[in-house]
C-alpha cells in the first residue's frame, strides 16, 4: 500500500544523495500521490531543485551541530521532527545519527540496509539485505522490493538543467580534485593534461590549481555554484574527473566521462553507467562491474598521453 508521507533520510555526502536519486524517482513513479520530505545537507540541495520525486527539501545542517554548543542545536532540531509522523521513514545514510531522525519523527515504518553502522539497525522495522559487492546504487534500490515497488532496469537520475556560467564552446572539463586522501591529480599531472589536450579546457571544481597554465584553460576553480557545475558537466564535450561528486553528477547526467581511481574500487564506487571510462592501475576501459580490482597503484604520469588522446577521440 503507498504510503502517503515519507521521510527519506539522504543527508550526504554529495555522490551520495546522487546515488539515492533513482530510489527516490522509483517511488515517486509508483506512488505519485505520495509526498516525499528528502532530508539533506544544505550544501547539496540545489540537486534536488526541480526534481518531481521530491515535495520537500528538509535541511540537516550537519555543520552547525559541532561542539557543546552544536550538541544543543542538533538536540532542538531533532526535537522540531516530533510533528512530522510520517507514515515511512527510509535512511538510506544509515548511521545513528539518520536513525535518530527516523526515531525523532516517530516515523510508523523505518526501512535501512543490512550493514547499517552505529548500531542504526537497533531503530528499524525492516532491513534491506545488500552485499558488500554491491555497487552503491544497487545497494540504495534494494529498499524498493520491501515497499512492493520493483527494481528499475534502467534507474533514473532526475537533475536540474542548472545555471548558465560563461564558458568557452565544445570544451573538456577537467576535474581533479577530492576530498579523499590520494585521490586528487597532483600539479604536475594537472598541468600536463592541460597542455596535452587540444582545445578549450574548463577547469573546475574546489582546489587551487597549479600555475601557470595555457592560455586556453578558463580556471573556475572556487568559482562556480552547484548548479553552475551541473550546468557545464551537461555541455561538456567530455569530463574528466577523479573519483568524486562530481564524477557521480557527470555520470547522472549522461556526458562522456573518464574517472580516474588512484585506489577507490571502480565497481562499488565508479560512475554508475556502463558508457563511462575507468583509468586504474595503468589500465584505461570501459566501465565493467565485474571488472577485477586492478591491485597495483600505479602513477599516472605513465598515463597521461593516453588519457588525453582520449579526450580527443570522437564520441
Amino acid at each position: 500500500m503507498p504510503a502517503g508521507s515519507i521521510l527519506f533520510i539522504k543527508p550526504g555526502s554529495l555522490g551520495d544523495v546522487v546515488h539515492a536519486l533513482p530510489v527516490a524517482a522509483a517511488i515517486h513513479r509508483a506512488w505519485p500521490e505520495s509526498r516525499l520530505s528528502w532530508v539533506i545537507d544544505p550544501r547539496w540541495q540545489p540537486i534536488l531543485d526541480g526534481n518531481p520525486s521530491v515535495s520537500e527539501s528538509v535541511p540537516f545542517p550537519r555543520q552547525e551541530f559541532r561542539g557543546a554548543a552544536g550538541l544543543l542545536r542538533g538536540a532542538q532540531w531533532l526535537g522540531g521532527l516530533r510533528d512530522r509522523r510520517p507514515d515511512l521513514a527510509i535512511d538510506l545514510q544509515c548511521l545513528l545519527r539518520s536513525a535518530l531522525i527516523a526515531r525523532a519523527a516517530h516515523s510508523r515504518r523505518v526501512i535501512g540496509l543490512s550493514d547499517a553502522r552505529e548500531g542504526a539497525g537497533l531503530f528499524y522495522t525492516e532491513s534491506a539485505a545488500v552485499r558488500p559487492d554491491q555497487h552503491a546504487v544497487d545497494r540504495y534500490l534494494s529498499v524498493l522490493p520491501l515497499l512492493g515497488i520493483p527494481i528499475p532496469k534502467q534507474p533514473e537520475f532526475p537533475l536540474t538543467e542548472g545555471d548558465p556560467i560563461d564558458a568557452p564552446e565544445d570544451f573538456v572539463l577537467l576535474h581533479p580534485f577530492a576530498r579523499g586522501a590520494g585521490k586528487s591529480l597532483d600539479d604536475f599531472s594537472v598541468r600536463a593534461l592541460c597542455e596535452k589536450i587540444a582545445g578549450p579546457i574548463v577547469l573546475a571544481g574546489m582546489g587551487t590549481p597549479p600555475a601557470p597554465l595555457p592560455a586556453r584553460v578558463t580556471d573556475l576553480t572556487g568559482r562556480t555554484t552547484l548548479a553552475q557545475l551541473i550546468w557545464l558537466l551537461r555541455r561538456a564535450r567530455c569530463v574528466i574527473s577523479v573519483d568524486s561528486g562530481p564524477m557521480h553528477l557527470a555520470a547522472a547526467v549522461g556526458t562522456r566521462l573518464l574517472s580516474i581511481h588512484t585506489w577507490s574500487d571502480p565497481r562499488l564506487v565508479g560512475p554508475y553507467s556502463r558508457d563511462a571510462w575507468i583509468w586504474q592501475g595503468g589500465s584505461l576501459r570501459p566501465q565493467d562491474f565485474n571488472a577485477p580490482l586492478q591491485p597495483e597503484k600505479q602513477p599516472i604520469g605513465h598515463d597521461l598521453n593516453v588519457i588525453a588522446e582520449w579526450a580527443q577521440a570522437p564520441a
